[in-house]
Order: C-alpha cells, then sequence, then structure tokens
C-alpha cells in the first residue's frame, strides 16, 4: 500500500508550467471548488464512501488528478496522515476504477521544480505573513512555528499546482468538516480572504456543503464567517440596514409575496440552495411541506422558526434547522433584525408541495421576547 501511494504521487504528467500563475486567485470554476469543497470536508469528515462519490463528480467537473492529489496530501497538515493517506487511497481506486472503464480522467501538470536556492523558511514566512495579515511567531512552541513556517507555508505552499487561494479554500473545506476547531476555521477564514478567496467564494463553500448533504458542516461555515465579519465591524449581528449583509439580498420574492407579511427577497443557488432575505418583522405564513424534509442554515441576522403549539426557536448565523414532512410551521425575521438562511429539500419525493396557510398574526409575533 505505502508503495502504491509513493507512486501515485508522483503519477501525474511530467509536463512543468511554463505560464506564471496568479497564486492569489481562485483556478477553480464555481463547480470545480464545490466539489472540491465537499472532497476536502469528507476527508476531513472520514468519511470515505461519501469522498469516493464526491471525487468521481470532481472529476467530472474536470478537476485533475494533480489538484485533487495535492489537496488531499495537504491535508496531512490539518487532519492527520491517516485520513489524508486513507483519502489518496481511495483517489488511487477512483482513478484506477475510471480508467478501466475509459472514463476520461485527466491528469494535470505536477508542481513546478523548485531552484536549488530555495529557501523554504525565508519563503514560507513570507507566504505565513501574508496569510495572517502580520508577522506571527509562535514563541510558545518553536518547534512548531519552525514546522508551519519552513514545511507548511514553505514546502507545501510553494507547490503550484494549487495556488495559495486553492489551499486555502481546501482548508477552510476541510476544518468546516471538524468538530472543536472553530478558532483555526475563523483564522482561515480571514486567511482565505487575504489569499484572494472572495466573500462570494466563500459563501459559494458554504453552499456546496448545504447542497451535498453536510448540513451541520455549512452551519459551523457560516457561523464562524458571520462571527468574523461582525468582530471586523464591531457590532452586533443585527443585520441593521441592507448595507450590512454581506450575502447577496437577492431580488424582490414578488412571486411568494402573497405568503409573507413583510417584504423578502430570492437569490437562488446551484444544486437547489436558495438564500431568503427577510426584512426586520418579515415572516412567512404558516405552511406544510408535503413530501419533502426541508432544512433551513442561517447564515446572517436574527430570527425565529416556530412549529405549531411549540415554542420559537431562535435563529443566528450556523443554526440548522430540519423541518420534518408535514409540521406546520413557520419562519421569519426578529422584530429589530434582517435574517437570511438558506433553504434546502431534502428527502424530496414526486409530486411534493406546499400547503400555504394562514398568516402569522402580529398578536402571535408580538409574543416573541427579543433576543
Amino acid at each position: 500500500m505505502a508503495l502504491a501511494l509513493a507512486a501515485l504521487l508522483v503519477a501525474c504528467s511530467p509536463k512543468q508550467k511554463t505560464e506564471t500563475r496568479d497564486m492569489n486567485q481562485l483556478s477553480f470554476t464555481t463547480e470545480q471548488a464545490a466539489w472540491m469543497s465537499v472532497i476536502a470536508c469528507d476527508e476531513a469528515k472520514g468519511d470515505l464512501v461519501a469522498l469516493e462519490s464526491a471525487i468521481h463528480n470532481g472529476l467530472e467537473a474536470e478537476l485533475t488528478v494533480s489538484q485533487i492529489k495535492e489537496a488531499l496530501s495537504q491535508l496531512y497538515a490539518y487532519t492527520g496522515f491517516p485520513r489524508s493517506l486513507n483519502a489518496l487511497g481511495v483517489l488511487q481506486r477512483v482513478i484506477g476504477d475510471r480508467q478501466a472503464k475509459g472514463v476520461k480522467v485527466i491528469m494535470g501538470e505536477d508542481a513546478s521544480p523548485l531552484s536549488e536556492e530555495y529557501d523554504a523558511l525565508k519563503e514560507g514566512t513570507r507566504v505565513q505573513t501574508q496569510l495572517v495579515g502580520k508577522a506571527f511567531e509562535y514563541e510558545f512552541a518553536e518547534a512548531t512555528d519552525y514546522y508551519l513556517k519552513a514545511h507548511l507555508f514553505g514546502d507545501i505552499f510553494a507547490r503550484d499546482n494549487l495556488t495559495y487561494a486553492d489551499r486555502e479554500l481546501v482548508t477552510v473545506s476541510a476544518l468546516s468538516g471538524l468538530e472543536g476547531v472553530e478558532p483555526q476555521l475563523k483564522a482561515h477564514i480571514a486567511g482565505a480572504r487575504n489569499m484572494g478567496v472572495t466573500e462570494e467564494q466563500l459563501q459559494g463553500i458554504v453552499i456546496a456543503l448545504a447542497a451535498n448533504g453536510l448540513l451541520n458542516e455549512a452551519g459551523r461555515l457560516a457561523k464562524a464567517y458571520a462571527e468574523l465579519l461582525n468582530g471586523e465591524a464591531n457590532t452586533p449581528s443585527n443585520g441593521a440596514s441592507t448595507q450590512t449583509l454581506v450575502w447577496p439580498q437577492g431580488k424582490s420574492n414578488d412571486a411568494y409575496a402573497q405568503y409573507f407579511v413583510g417584504q423578502s427577497y430570492l437569490q437562488p443557488y446551484f444544486g437547489g440552495v436558495a438564500n431568503v432575505t427577510f426584512e426586520p418583522r418579515c415572516r412567512n405564513n404558516w405552511h406544510v411541506h408535503h413530501g419533502a424534509v426541508q432544512v433551513l442554515v442561517c447564515v446572517s441576522g436574527k430570527g425565529w422558526y416556530q412549529e405549531w403549539n411549540k415554542p420559537a426557536v431562535a435563529l443566528t448565523p450556523g443554526t440548522v434547522i430540519a423541518i420534518p414532512e408535514g409540521v406546520k410551521h413557520w419562519h421569519g425575521a426578529a422584530a429589530d433584525s434582517w435574517m437570511q438562511h438558506l433553504a434546502i429539500h431534502t428527502q424530496e419525493q414526486p409530486g411534493a408541495t406546499n400547503e400555504w396557510l394562514e398568516p402569522v398574526s402580529d398578536t402571535q409575533y408580538n409574543k416573541l421576547i427579543a433576543f
């Protein structure tokens, strides 16, 4: 197995790059970025069955073997060698299966060779400074400080078959799949932005995870992302005006306006995911989903979700609500805040429908306690 993995690590085309790549820009298409996000998150979770499917889909989107292999190799620094090696083994098996069936596999280019004068510690320090936004010295653990600078940001980040932006998208996606690493997740969200990943591309990770059933992981990332942005603004997460909403507001939700009290907006995404924006006090009518489970992932502001004859549940960034089929409910913004959530339908049956019912009255709504 070890020899086979070693062979895989050098199996990509030896052709070297002749162009200079912008290392501070994502090199993936939107579809490729989505599948790379899912691949990295599945690797971190150790879900090899889901990972195999994600790799197939990534290759169908024309991610190269070199790109996927590089991402899975890099992740040993964040998720450990066992999961990295297991994932590389899955990649190797997928390649073999596809080649045996005559299915196209794009091997891609390996990293460019480094010059004999390359100084990993010096270059790694430069890259780390850009990622963190300032010079960083981990004086408490000098050996770890050296490993980070010389090996992770020097040796690994120097391999240009992934850009710095690509690598941070991979890292953020993987950390979203792990519990208990929120400080590192926030740090790498900030690092991704410093390395050229745009707000839209960061939001795309949340959408990709949600669209592929990684709902708690999408919520974890949405929460960390919102907390980071709120900390930068030094204001509470109340979405006091539309200008503070980082997620796209979308267009006026005219097609469903009759089922809402107040103004809402709709921004559709790929994979059946939609972002719904509610102005303060806006809420939809009581309604029931027949033949489907709806999942809400709050990404901005504050709001409410309530099932019939049950207390209302507060919605804040990262809250994930799975609404059972056939349950009467409503959701909307808090009285003093805009609110945005992603909505996804899962376990959808043929002929699934929404049954719209009576509005949530002001009397009902005003009983909710501000938070």
